[in-house]
């Protein structure tokens, strides 16, 4: 009774608003009254069609007149009702649940569930289906929600029931937390070609933001061997139920069948043979003869090993379009999460409309991936109310009304200026820990004192010693998040009494950005910053091995970036330096054993300056290109997606010898490829870099500007990909030519995955290999092998080499992923 209530009480408010905009409302139901959510809604033999929203309810338009309309839902059956439409019209329709018939098949110890004969026709077809489609167009509606389901009363000292208020949620700390709206058209070349371009988008509470929903993200094609749902959900693809090798990976178990439209649906059971897998488990529904998907219904859990979410449900509904044509009349993603006392639960929701069949399109059209113009977000609630082809739930109205009234709320300068009053209050304990931000958000500008706890370190040079940061920042351009950016170091040496000062300008000028830096500083001999300063820190104190050797330099410099039409980024700069060799100051450590060394790095045991006071004046220029020729358009500008390519780079050096009392003279041609996280597929991931360059002239320069490398001597270290994990930072730096490479492939888990003990550390298996050629090392090279989880890694390294020294060293190092 309170179920039916419900329904028309549902449709007297949606008789109020059709009456004006030619929709016909209705509610979609089981037969026994209960709300079928997210239904899908078309008049037959037309692409004219709609979705329910969560509580069953549609608005379809339509001219006035005779209509065929088909409901249909995963699970029951689809339904056609006659109607003759009129301004006043509500209906209701009732689908029956699918009931799936069982064919008179003997399944015996020896004999195969008939869904492998099914399976195996569908993935016959696959590759025909993949590449059969037409090209078309399509208009795409997508609603976005996420809501809060739990949440504690504090966390991490945050008051959640004061940040509750501001964000609309009960006194029980729930409610929408996130609500947007986007219609889109796409155009699409099967198999890969695709484009769209945002109409419209509306985000609750934020009339300036732009939504997160994509098309593109929701484009899921179980015609291709792999998908890639959600970018770190995974770290390997999930293998589509029909992909070409799926029997390796799946179990089926045949459910039944049903007819639908002279149509036999074959419904079948996907089962993972294998736990931590990148697999689905559900159901997925094949056309009889056709061998074509009908739908799918696929989850994706914790079994699955994915990542920052606890489960994902994947629902996909095809119709036809034409004779030989099926595409998809609405898509699903429902997620949950849960973490640290957090419950959320949130769906995206695409609905497709207006499909067109085209006969071509212009390839380079396709260059444009996606395009989100000035004045999508500035459309408002009447436009909204009649192109929406998804009703607004109760919940959801008043999420727009009373977010928007916050949104005004804390756009006023009154608000503003009482919000920083508060946040801006200095806390002594807070600053010594975190450091102190200052922001205005009227001005847009914040100003930052750094933390000076964090801003301490330890060398045998300073002694303990301060590198204070202080960094202020105003937004100078909104349409195009343009940031001037003003940020200094003061570093003072405690033990010797020694102050340097620098600031650092980084300035966006339309597509040019410049910085701008001067003053004085105390600055590692080997420029590639291959030991972090904490690490120095830690180990001149507590093990008694100063590593980190310095000097110091006056300079001023200047950089200017650009990116060229066809995505060639170029660059120029320029530096004037003043350097100066430092000697230690202190032998001072926590350790037993003192075993610190001088501050030169070739004289270990006498305290020589590395090189003499001299001035250098250098220009570089550089250019690079990454092979990617497709992009997006944001108001604040075109963003270029990466490519499958590798990036190619181009450097070239000048010591300009006289150039202000320059004293160096020489000439550095470098070049490079770098690639990161190359997918293999269900093979994990590679990466590669090589280097290479000649001083064309080596005349006159000092240590400072050799080729250095990216070494290690610690048992801790901060991989990165150009790491040498057993290489001396700074004896074998070089002055003339050199050839540098690395590669570094990713299991992703293959082999830990099926070790049950291992699973849910989602440990990531690591191999590795490093060569490096100059002159005066001759051969190096290195292997490592270890494992990944999260930012810690522990790694086995060898490493052999053409000098006796370094042959064959063998070491365990646990990496720290600081960045």
């Amino acid at each position: 009774m309170k179920q039916n209530l419900l329904i028309l009480l549902i449709l007297f408010s949606f008789s109020l608003v059709k009456a004006q905009n030619n929709q016909l409302s209705g509610v979609i139901t089981d037969q026994r009254g209960r709300l079928i959510p997210f239904a899908s809604i078309f008049k037959v033999n037309t692409n004219i069609g709609t979705s329910a929203n969560s509580e069953g309810v549609f608005k379809l338009s339509l001219p006035l007149g005779e209509h065929q309309i088909i409901a249909t839902a995963i699970g029951f059956k689809p339904k056609t009702v006659s109607i003759v439409f009129s301004k006043s019209d509500s209906i209701i329709i009732q689908l029956e649940e699918e009931t799936y018939t069982l064919q008179e098949v003997i399944i015996g110890n020896n004999r195969e569930d008939p869904a492998y004969a099914i399976i195996r026709e569908a993935i016959k077809k696959r590759p025909y289906y993949l590449e059969q489609s037409s090209p078309y167009t399509a208009n795409v509606y997508i609603k976005g929600l996420q809501r809060m389901l739990k949440a504690p009363k504090k966390f991490l000292g945050v008051n959640i029931d004061e940040l509750s208020q501001d964000m609309g949620l009960d006194s029980n700390r729930t409610g929408i937390i996130y609500l947007s709206e986007s219609e889109s058209k796409i155009s699409v070349s099967p198999p890969k070609d695709f484009k769209e371009e945002m109409i419209s988008s509306k985000v609750s509470g934020n009339n300036q933001a732009f939504s997160f929903n994509r098309t593109s993200d929701l484009q899921l094609n179980f015609y291709e061997n792999y998908q890639q749902i959600i970018e770190g959900l995974s770290t390997r693809p999930f293998v589509s139920p029909i992909a070409d090798n799926a029997l390796a990976y799946y179990q089926y178990k045949y459910l039944g069948s049903s007819e639908e439209n002279g149509l036999i649906i074959n419904k079948i059971r996907v089962i993972p043979k294998r736990k931590a897998e990148p697999l689905y488990r559900g159901d997925i529904y094949i056309v009889e003869d056709a061998w074509r998907i009908h739908s799918v219904n696929l989850v994706l859990d914790k079994e699955t090993n994915i990542n920052f979410i606890d489960s994902l449900n994947v629902k996909q509904l095809f119709i036809p379009i034409d004779q030989d044509v099926w595409l998809p009349s609405n898509v699903q993603l429902d997620f949950m999460v849960g973490l640290l006392g957090f419950q959320v639960s949130g769906y995206f929701t695409a609905v497709y409309q207006n499909y067109e069949l085209v006969n071509d399109f212009d390839k380079k059209a396709f260059k444009e991936v996606l395009r989100i113009g000035k004045d999508v977000n500035e459309k408002e609630a009447d436009y909204w109310a009649a192109v929406r082809p998804v009703p607004l739930t109760e919940e959801e109205s008043k999420d727009y009304v009373f977010k928007d009234s916050i949104q005004r709320r804390n756009n006023s300068k009154a608000y503003l200026d009482s919000l920083d009053r508060k946040n801006n209050r200095f806390k002594p304990i807070s600053f010594l820990v975190n450091g102190y931000n200052y922001r205005n958000r009227y001005k847009k500008e914040t100003f930052r004192l750094g933390s000076p706890l964090r801003s301490l370190l330890f060398n045998s040079v300073e002694g303990l010693a301060t590198n204070y940061n202080l960094v202020y920042s105003k937004q100078i351009d909104s349409t195009l998040n343009k940031y001037l950016t003003l940020s200094g170091y003061i570093r003072y040496g405690f033990k010797n009494e020694h102050l340097n000062a620098n600031l650092i300008a980084v300035i966006p000028v339309k597509n040019h950005t410049f910085y701008l830096s001067g003053g004085s500083d105390v600055v590692d001999l080997n420029d590639r910053g291959s030991l972090p300063v904490l690490f120095n820190t830690v180990s001149t104190l507590f093990m008694g091995e100063n590593y980190q050797k310095l000097y110091e330099k006056t300079f001023a410099s200047a950089q200017w970036r650009y990116t060229l039409p066809g995505n060639v980024n170029v660059d120029a700069g320029f530096e004037w330096a003043n350097r100066h060799s430092l000697s230690n100051s202190t032998n001072y450590t926590f350790a037993d054993k003192n075993n610190l060394t001088s501050n030169n790095p070739f004289n270990p045991n006498m305290d020589v300056p590395l090189f003499e006071d001299n001035s250098a004046t250098k220009f570089n220029v550089g250019v690079s290109y990454n092979f990617s020729n497709r992009y997006e358009s944001y108001p604040s500008g075109k963003r270029y997606l990466p490519s499958k390519y590798p990036l190619l780079s181009l450097r070239y050096t000048q010591g300009l010898h006289n150039a202000l009392g320059s004293d160096v003279n020489y000439n550095l041609l470098a070049a490079s490829i770098y690639k990161s996280g190359a997918s293999l597929g269900m093979y994990g991931s590679i990466s590669y870099a090589v280097y290479a360059g000649k001083f064309l002239n080596n005349k006159k320069l000092f240590y400072p500007d050799f080729r250095h490398f990216n070494g290690n001597q610690l048992p801790f270290v901060d991989q990165k990909l150009n790491t040498f994990l057993n290489l001396d930072y700074y004896h074998y730096s070089t002055k003339t030519k050199y050839i540098e490479a690395h590669t570094e492939y990713n299991m992703s888990g293959i082999l830990t995955s099926k070790v049950p003990l291992l699973r849910k550390l989602k440990l990531e298996e690591i191999v590795g290999l490093h060569y490096l050629y100059t002159p005066e090392l001759k051969q190096y090279g290195e292997l490592h092998l270890g494992f990944q989880w999260k930012i810690l890694r522990v790694i086995y390294a060898h490493s052999i080499s053409d000098q006796s020294i370094l042959n064959k060293t063998n070491t365990i190092r646990v990496g720290i992923k600081l960045f």
